[in-house]
């Protein structure tokens, strides 16, 4: 089965050099990365100092980021490879020594062809910059908010909403009957639970794949990402048009308490300080 992996990227060029390094510990064979530079012109010399093989795709600068027509436009240059498993790893994630496998044959059970396939994610912290290959393995305690089946385990998941982009695996076909991410999207928030959403109504299935481990790098967030505020606010009323129900609840919610939005379940508004 030809693997394809998916990396889009403004920026973190030192989390992509890691997760290079990840990949090539990987001991699937006819893997390609396809990776999505979103106006940073230093990527194909990130990639070139990490000793990668992998195709730099180069789109022009914009403002919010165009996450996803980014993917979308990394996954035609994966089909035009040849891919029959595309697996799309957010640029702060170093890929365990299992995840393609593990995404491989999960991929090929019965019953899992029309599927989104997700894997367990850990979230490292500060102190564990650096940490790669078993360093990083020793390190895995995945989110708790998500299912971490046993290891060669899958699981059939109902909850669409709990959906990530940050790591997922999903087969050509069904990646072009589902048309890709929609890119009424831009900026941060929004576009993965759309996806999830157009598999959901598609009849699709949900897997959580035990062992394909992905490590997020750590990096300063902020809670509620008010770095993200008016991204998020556009693209919950882009979600809110297209599906009738508000995503990112809990964000909307902490955004309205710190006085930053209106919000009441029927409508937001931005509030001009």
């Amino acid at each position: 089965m030809k693997i394809v992996v998916v990396t889009v990227v403004s920026g973190r060029h030192e989390h992509l050099a890691a997760q290079v390094r990840g990949l090539r510990g990987s001991p699937e064979e006819q893997v390609d990365h396809i990776v999505v530079s979103m106006g940073d012109d230093a990527i194909v010399d990130v990639l070139a100092r990490s000793g990668s093989a992998a195709t730099c795709i180069e789109m022009p600068a914009q403002h919010p980021l165009p996450l996803a027509s980014a993917r979308n436009l990394g996954a035609a240059a994966a089909l035009d490879r040849g891919a029959e498993l595309l697996v799309f790893l957010d640029v702060d994630c170093i890929p365990g020594p299992g995840l393609l496998e593990r995404y491989r044959r999960a991929a090929t059970l019965p019953g899992n062809g029309r599927s989104l396939l997700c894997g367990p994610v850990t979230y490292l912290k500060e102190k564990d910059i650096g940490a790669e290959g078993e360093a990083l393995t020793l390190l895995t305690a995945p989110h708790p908010a998500r299912p971490n089946p046993p290891v060669g385990a899958v699981e059939h998941g109902d909850n669409f909403d709990l959906f990530w982009s940050l790591s997922f695996a999903v087969g050509a076909a069904t990646w072009t009957e589902l048309v890709g991410f929609c890119e009424d999207y831009t900026g941060y928030g929004g576009e993965d639970t759309d996806f999830a959403a157009t598999a959901e109504a598609s009849g699709m299935g949900l897997r959580w794949v035990g062992g394909a481990h992905a490590y997020h790098q750590f990096h300063p967030v902020s809670d509620p990402p008010v770095e993200h505020l008016d991204d998020i606010v556009a693209n919950a009323r882009t979600f809110f048009d297209r599906w009738g129900r508000w995503p990112m609840i809990g964000w909307l919610d902490a955004f309205a308490a710190r006085g930053l939005v209106e919000f009441d379940g029927s409508g937001i508004r931005r509030v001009v300080s």
